[in-house]
């Protein structure tokens, strides 16, 4: 799994528009549980390299945008950190703050 950066909000359509899994995650630097998420992330990320379900990061302050249109499209509440499963315009997990676990959301994408 590698980290792609959501940057603008035509890569957010092209994420909602896909027929792919893909996990996205709202990231907020100026939060310590977010931090705190991410670093948890990053180290489970590198545990599992032969997931080829792309993994989206967004700063939520730096892109608070594309931030909004994730929420907005995959019609969730706006949390940071938050960690969505979406496939086909919908999410079908989501999970914020203490909760958040890259083991958990794989389990649940196997689980779909």
């Amino acid at each position: 799994m590698n980290w792609i950066t959501i940057n603008n909000e035509e890569e957010v359509q092209n994420i909602y528009k896909s027929d792919n899994y893909a996990i996205i995650y709202k990231h907020s630097p100026r939060c310590m549980t977010s931090l705190m998420a991410y670093r948890q992330l990053k180290t489970d990320v590198s545990t599992v390299p032969d997931v080829e379900i792309p993994l989206y990061i967004v700063d939520v302050i730096k892109n608070r945008k594309e931030s909004m249109a994730i929420a907005s499209n995959f019609n969730v509440e706006h949390e940071s950190p938050q960690i969505l499963v979406v496939k086909n315009g919908k999410c079908l997990y989501d999970a914020s703050h203490e909760a958040v676990s890259l083991k958990a959301t794989l389990e649940h994408v196997h689980e779909v």
